[in-house]
C-alpha cells in the first residue's frame, strides 16, 4: 500500500529549518484557542428566526479542544481589524471550523478570517508564533487568502460526503504535522474509513500551481471524492504554524446524527483525536496570556449556553450563538 511504502521510503528523513518560523519549546499549559464565529446557516436562521442570531459555533469544535486541554474563547465576526488584532494577543491559536456560509458576505466570516489570517502572518514574520488550524470550510477559507481572495474563488467543485481513509503524500514524514504520528494511529489513518468527509467543494493541487502557493503550502494527505477527483486532505504552510485538514476530526467523538454515519469506532475516535491534539500542542508554543483571571473568565465560552439544536434536527448537536439582533426566547 502507499502508506507502506511511504513510511519506509521517508521514515529517515530531516525537516530542513532554513527558513522556518523559530519553533519555541512548550512552555505554556493554560492555552486558550479562538474559534472564529460564522454566520447562521439557512437551516438554523428558521429555527431562531425571532432571535436573529449574527453568528454561531457548533459545540463539537469547543469540545475538541477542550478535550485537548485548551480553553475557548469566542472570536464573533463583523468587527474591526483592532478587535481582531486585541484579542489575538491574548490568545495562543486560532480554529477556522468548518460551516456553510459564503466567503462574499460582508463583515462575515470570510472577512474576519482574512483580518486573523494577515495578523497571524505579522505575528509570526516577528517572533511570535502564533498557529492557526482549518477544518473543511476554513481549509478552503485558508488557501483562497493565500490566494488574493478575488472574484474567482480558488477552489473546485467536489462531492464527498463519506468517510474516507487518507493517502499519505509520498514526503508526509517529513510534515511538521505527521512526522510524530505514531504507527497505530497512521496505520488506522490509511487503511480504514474513519475521516469524515462533507464537503462539495475542494483544493485540489492545480490550485496551488496555478497561483504559485507550491512554495509556501504543502499538501501531507489526499482523498478522491464520489467522482474520482483526487483533492488535497491535509496541508501545511511550509513556514507558519498555519495547518488545515479537509475532513472533520471533531464528528467522530461529538456529533451523532445517525442519518450522517459518522465514524464512531474507537480507531476513528484514536485518529481523529490526533489532529487536534497537534494543534493545542502547537498553540502551547504561544505565551500570549489575558491580562489577569478575570479577564479570561470574561472571554470564554462558557459565559454562553449550548443549546440543543439535535432535537432541532440540526446536523449539530449542540451550538453557541451570539448578538442576537431580535429578541431572545426561553425555550430551553
Amino acid at each position: 500500500m502507499e502508506y507502506f511504502l511511504s513510511v519506509s521510503i521517508f521514515i529517515f528523513e530531516c525537516i530542513s529549518i532554513s527558513d522556518a518560523i523559530y519553533y519555541p519549546k512548550e512552555i505554556n499549559e493554560r492555552p486558550i484557542i479562538g474559534i472564529l464565529s460564522q454566520e447562521q446557516s439557512r437551516y438554523l436562521h428558521t429555527k431562531f428566526p425571532v432571535e436573529n442570531y449574527t453568528s454561531y459555533i457548533a459545540a463539537s469544535y469547543v469540545n475538541d479542544v477542550e478535550k485537548s486541554g485548551a480553553r475557548v474563547v469566542p472570536i464573533l465576526i463583523g468587527k474591526d481589524r483592532s478587535y481582531y488584532r486585541d484579542l489575538m494577543l491574548k490568545l495562543n491559536g486560532v480554529l477556522f471550523p468548518g460551516g456553510a456560509t459564503y466567503f462574499n458576505q460582508s463583515d462575515g466570516y470570510a472577512d474576519a478570517g482574512q483580518h486573523i489570517y494577515e495578523i497571524a502572518q505579522e505575528f509570526n514574520d516577528a517572533g511570535d508564533y502564533f498557529p492557526i488550524f482549518g477544518t473543511c470550510l476554513g481549509f478552503q477559507l485558508i488557501i483562497i487568502l493565500a490566494s488574493g481572495r478575488g472574484p474567482n474563488e480558488n477552489r473546485e467543485t467536489c462531492y464527498s460526503f463519506e468517510n474516507l481513509p487518507l493517502i499519505f503524500a509520498p514526503d508526509f514524514r517529513t510534515s511538521k504535522m505527521f512526522k510524530d504520528m505514531n504507527e497505530d494511529i497512521l496505520k488506522i489513518l490509511a487503511t480504514e474509513n474513519v475521516t469524515a468527509n462533507l464537503h462539495q467543494f475542494c483544493i485540489l493541487d492545480k490550485n496551488l500551481e496555478n497561483y504559485y502557493l507550491t512554495k509556501d503550502w504543502r499538501p501531507t494527505s489526499y482523498g478522491y471524492d464520489a467522482n474520482n477527483i483526487k483533492f488535497i486532505a491535509s496541508y501545511e504552510h511550509t513556514r507558519y504554524p498555519f495547518y488545515a485538514v479537509q475532513f472533520h476530526p471533531e464528528k467522530s467523538s461529538f456529533e451523532w446524527k445517525r442519518s450522517k454515519n459518522y465514524p464512531h469506532s474507537m480507531n476513528a475516535i484514536k485518529a481523529n483525536r490526533y489532529f487536534m491534539d497537534f494543534f493545542v500542542t502547537e498553540c502551547r508554543k504561544s505565551t500570549h496570556s489575558f491580562n489577569n483571571e478575570r479577564e479570561e473568565n470574561v472571554n470564554v465560552i462558557y459565559n454562553y449556553p449550548a443549546v440543543p439544536t439535535g432535537i432541532l434536527g440540526s446536523a449539530h448537536h449542540q451550538c453557541y450563538f451570539f448578538e442576537p439582533r431580535g429578541i431572545v426566547s426561553s425555550r430551553f
